[in-house]
């Protein structure tokens, strides 16, 4: 076992803020955030695994509603800490930027290198119990909200609680997520199993065995082939140009890199890269290696094979990744993301690496296999002429949107700089001519749909280019579309989307978002786009004393009552119990027209007391999953997503 004791453990900080400002660490406090939780403590499992030292990781969904994750690795360290001066185990769980993935020589490659995983889960929680077994020994602590030790020391260290077999090491984690934090405590069973077989296909031979004590049902995952298995499991249901997706792996200096990929007969491309198994959504120079070695073995083999004469350009990027999905994933011994979030890798070496590493066994593998080879050049071939005969209708269509912006309904701001103005899209007229009387008009333009945009996950790109809202919001943002697409010319550095809190406006936020996903999706991985979150209900009450909530947005009427918007029913639930207040009226706000300038203003575009969400892509698997099985033709994944997801949802009736 190599050395793993408590001077391999960095402290960084101290965790305080984590409970006041979850989103700041888990991205929200409702079921995506709670999800969140898990991942965190599977994490630093699969780094033993990735370390070579965790061969089996359980994750059982307790009857209590707690979480237990058990792995075999080595044990988190039990020694006392040398600067610490606690149990380094204690040190781990309780203190922010405390782990072995600084620089320590612990862990030689690690998905999560900011240290703050177990600290955060146990600071959102009611309670969480760390189990260790090294040398022969079982350790135990425990900590009650929100991260308080509940376990007396002895002699500095943790009591031991029992005996094992030396060679039998390893971590286990139960956690309880506190319910007055998250808007809800119940995990989901499919969430669970989907983000498990992930893990598996990013970890050859890493077994993983799930068990639900509320069902008694019980799943292995263990996948042998490993991201080629992850290919095929994508392109499930498509229609593949060559059977077998393409592997090739190779190492370039410290870095591991793996590849597969496989053809179909759609028109998008999905590249899904992962670096030391974090999917960095915004790829970076891991992708940027892979599409230049792409493009040059292809364009080099159409010269060769005469598919390409010497009067003809070669192929675009794009004409050869057309219905190409990959998968990229390489191991890297000093990854340099961008924020916690690890959206995006900046390694210049990650480049090199990928495109060395492909180029010659991509050629190794088509130079015998060139039947396969002929169908890629044929489907490259085949974009290559409808881009050509699309680009003039394109620029057909791109020449009428000056012309469309004047049409358009856009209510422009003054200001010309594009990093203090932002656009809101609004449903109709009547939410339009609202919104453009409370906003500020000088930062906020606003943009009202004439209904429903069309769905482009159905249409063509012609019919998708003709069409009046989607050309309105192309002229507004300035940043042109597909290769003429331009994020430095966008003139607003947020576009906001503010709809109705019913059905039609969640449809129309979807089918905004299948837009901005499908032709602008360099929008979403910038951080541009946004949904506006208006206020769910009003609610007066009267109250003994001046409100004291500095977060809650109040007015006082009269010397006892009081007027407080709520923007959820988690909060309004939170509300009903607090015994000081005593509730005369509730309304609930169905619709932006029901509210008058000034409600507006100050609930929904004062920058000041707003609450916006960010649009953010946490895994592009399942983001271009969904959103085929959600927005396509294709109507049974349909039909069976919504019978599974229909217990989760909330009537509104």
């Amino acid at each position: 076992m190599s050395e793993y004791t408590g001077k391999e453990i960095v402290v960084l900080e101290g965790l305080e803020a984590v409970r006041k400002r979850p989103g700041m660490y888990i991205g929200s406090t409702g079921s995506r955030g709670l999800h969140h939780l898990i991942w965190e403590i599977l994490d630093n499992a699969i780094d033993e695994h990735l370390a070579g030292f965790c061969s089996e990781i359980h994750l059982t969904v307790l009857q209590d509603g707690g979480i237990c994750i058990e792995d075999n690795g080595r044990g988190v360290p039990v020694d006392l800490h040398p600067t610490q001066k606690i149990p380094t185990v204690r040190v781990v769980y309780t203190v922010l930027h405390a782990g072995g993935k600084f620089g320590n020589g612990a862990y030689k490659v690690s998905g999560g290198l900011h240290g703050v995983g177990s600290s955060v889960v146990n600071a959102l929680s009611t309670k969480m119990i760390a189990e260790v077994k090294r040398d022969g020994k079982i350790y135990r602590d425990e900590y009650k909200d929100g991260g308080h030790p509940a376990v007396k020391l002895e002699n500095g260290m943790l009591p031991i609680v029992g005996k094992c077999a030396k060679k039998d090491t390893g971590t286990k984690v139960i956690f309880y997520p506190d319910p007055e934090i998250f808007e809800t405590t119940v995990f989901k069973a499919d969430v669970i199993k989907k983000k498990l077989k992930e893990i598996a296909f990013l970890n050859k031979k890493l077994k993983l065995i799930y068990r639900n004590e509320f069902d008694g049902e019980e799943a292995e995952y263990l996948e042998e082939y490993g991201i080629k298995s992850f290919v095929s499991y994508i392109n499930r249901e498509a229609a593949v140009l060559h059977k077998e997706p393409i592997y090739i792996e190779g190492k370039s200096g410290d870095i591991e890199v793996e590849i597969a990929f496989q053809y179909t007969t759609n028109f998008t491309e999905q590249i899904n890269p992962y670096c030391n198994r974090i999917n960095v959504v915004d790829g970076g120079t891991l992708v940027t290696g892979f599409k230049t070695a792409l493009t040059r073995v292809m364009n080099s083999y159409a010269r060769e094979l005469g598919v390409l004469k010497d009067k003809d350009e070669n192929f675009d990027g794009k004409d050869i990744r057309n219905g190409l999905v990959a998968i990229i994933s390489i191991k890297h011994p000093d990854p340099q993301f961008e924020g916690q979030t690890k959206t995006k890798l900046g390694n210049t070496d990650a480049k090199t690496a990928v495109e060395d590493v492909f180029s010659a066994e991509v050629q190794r593998y088509l130079d015998k296999n060139v039947e396969v080879l002929k169908k890629i050049l044929d489907n490259s071939l085949k974009s290559y002429n409808a881009r050509k005969a699309s680009d003039k209708a394109r620029t057909a269509v791109l020449k009428q949107l000056n012309d469309a912006e004047t049409k358009s309904k856009l209510a422009s701001c003054t200001s010309k700089k594009p990093e203090e103005c932002e656009v809101y899209i609004v449903e109709g007229d009547s939410a339009g001519g609202t919104v453009k009387t409370a906003r500020n008009r000088k930062t906020q333009a606003v943009l009202p749909l004439r209904g429903k945009i069309l769905n482009v996950e159905k249409a063509s790109l012609e019919k998708i280019l003709q069409n009046n809202e989607i050309k309105s919001m192309i002229a507004s943002f300035g940043c042109g579309i597909g290769d003429e697409f331009d994020i430095t010319k966008l003139r607003y550095d947020k576009i906001i989307i503010l709809t109705d809190a019913d059905v039609d406006g969640a449809h129309i936020s979807t089918l905004l978002l299948t837009f901005f996903y499908r032709f602008m999706p360099e929008l979403i991985y910038a951080g541009k786009i946004y949904r506006g979150l208006p206020p769910l209900y009003k609610v007066d009450y009267e109250k003994k004393g001046a409100s004291k909530d500095k977060e809650a947005l109040g007015k006082k009427r009269g010397k006892k009552k009081y007027s407080e918007y709520v923007f959820n029913d988690f909060e309004l639930e939170k509300f009903r119990k607090n015994k000081d207040n005593k509730i005369i009226s509730i309304q609930r706000y169905k619709g932006l027209g029901e509210m008058d300038a000034e409600q507006l203003w100050e609930t929904t575009l004062d920058p000041e007391q707003r609450i916006l969400a960010q649009v953010s892509i946490s895994d592009t698997v399942e983001a271009d999953d969904i959103t085929t099985t959600l927005m396509s033709s294709n109507v049974p994944p349909r039909r069976q997503f919504i019978m599974e997801e229909a217990k989760y949802a909330t009537l509104d009736v």
